[in-house]
């Protein structure tokens, strides 16, 4: 039976709703060899929205590279990612990507593994390191691969921010846009969770990467758009939700797509028939229950000075943190500090700053903040 709504994972076929717009301007890119930047909050959709365009993208001399970068923790292990992704996208049987690898990455060697599992991924391993010879000729090979074919090529990296975590970042950022942007028969989609990282790296003018395709920023879907497709979600089920019941569903958590299915599923669960409002209250205490060890693994770590000013925001000041009443109400330490709290909050995505006015970036945690930390 399929999933009424679906959260926590990639969004295909009916469970993904709306971003029209979206969709066609980024399918558009990838027909016409567009680089592209999404940028958005987590929990917004960006991953379907790149397998919903790449779905529709026409011309058979197309192929798309997706990877997900989040565990490369420096610049070789980026390198070994994006070479396995790209010759196993291009490949299908363990000989062809033997093939591939002799004939554009001769001096690597590479191992294979097999599952028995019929239905499991082959694992590839190059063994790229400080010690392998021109390590950039990887950053070419989808280039390469792609005038010797005849074919055009996407590659669409998730967790792109993380290369602003290499130790040396910013030399390796300039290496690979250097690269990239000379190639003519690949064009890239970068994305990632973190929205403050993924600004610093495309909008800084002096990062390596300002300017480098199209900037695709998504807003949240509207609620006009989220409320008949909960009501037809829920027919589906044979019940039935009112247009008040879902536009709650949507305004409690701020729209976000993620959290929308999440909650919505909850209410599902809980009603029986005709969702009623206790259906709702029951539904969104168990997102908050479900989210719980996630926000706590967030504020790990965190200073004394830092959790007050979390506990200020929560209690409604989202200006003038370096006013004085506010600092000693709260306990911040100086002035100089809420610039190096908020610096650290940011790159947590704990919060966000807009025209001055500080945020909390997820919208269900300041609720279960005051609960457990502001009685």
């Amino acid at each position: 039976m399929e999933k009424p709504f679906v959260y926590g994972t990639a969004v295909f076929g009916e469970n993904f709703t709306d971003r029209v717009k979206e969709t066609k301007r980024l399918r558009m890119n990838f027909e016409a060899g567009v680089n592209t930047v999404l940028i958005s909050p987590r929990r917004t959709g960006k991953t379907s929205l790149v397998y919903k365009a790449k779905e529709q993208v026409s011309g058979s001399d197309v192929k798309f590279v997706t990877m997900d970068i989040y565990d490369c923790r420096d610049e070789f292990e980026f390198y070994e990612k994006f070479a396995s992704s790209v010759l196993l996208a291009l490949a299908t049987k363990v000989d062809q990507v033997l093939d591939l690898t002799k004939t554009f990455l001769s001096r690597l060697v590479p191992k294979i593994s097999i599952s028995p599992d019929p239905t499991s991924e082959i694992s590839l391993s190059l063994g790229i390191g400080p010690a392998t010879p021109n390590p950039e000729q990887v950053l070419n090979l989808p280039e390469v691969i792609a005038q010797k074919r005849g074919i055009r090529i996407v590659v669409c990296i998730d967790e792109f921010q993380q290369v602003g975590e290499f130790d040396n970042s910013l030399s390796v950022q300039k290496k690979v846009r250097g690269i990239w942007q000379l190639q003519k028969n690949v064009c890239y989609c970068l994305f990632g969770s973190k929205k403050h990282m993924m600004e610093t790296i495309f909008k800084n003018r002096s990062m390596p990467f300002y300017q480098f395709g199209d900037m695709l920023e998504l807003a949240p879907i509207p609620e006009e758009e989220w409320v008949p497709f909960i009501i037809s979600r829920f027919e589906t089920r044979s019940m039935i939700i009112s247009p008040e019941l879902a536009a709650e569903v949507c305004k409690r958590v701020a729209l976000y797509s993620s959290y929308v299915q999440q909650f919505a599923w909850n209410v599902m669960i809980e009603a029986e028939g005709v969702v009623k409002q206790e259906d709702v209250e029951n539904g969104y205490e168990m997102l908050i229950r479900q989210n719980a060890s996630y926000f706590r693994q967030q504020i790990a770590g965190l200073t004394t000075y830092q959790m007050n000013y979390i506990r200020a925001l929560a209690s409604g000041i989202h200006t003038g943190f370096t006013a004085m009443e506010t600092m000693q109400s709260y306990r911040m330490g100086s002035k100089s500090n809420i610039a190096k709290i908020e610096k650290v909050l940011q790159e947590k995505e704990l919060i966000f700053k807009d025209n001055g006015r500080v945020d909390f970036a997820d919208p269900v945690f300041p609720v279960w903040f005051k609960r457990e930390y502001c009685k």
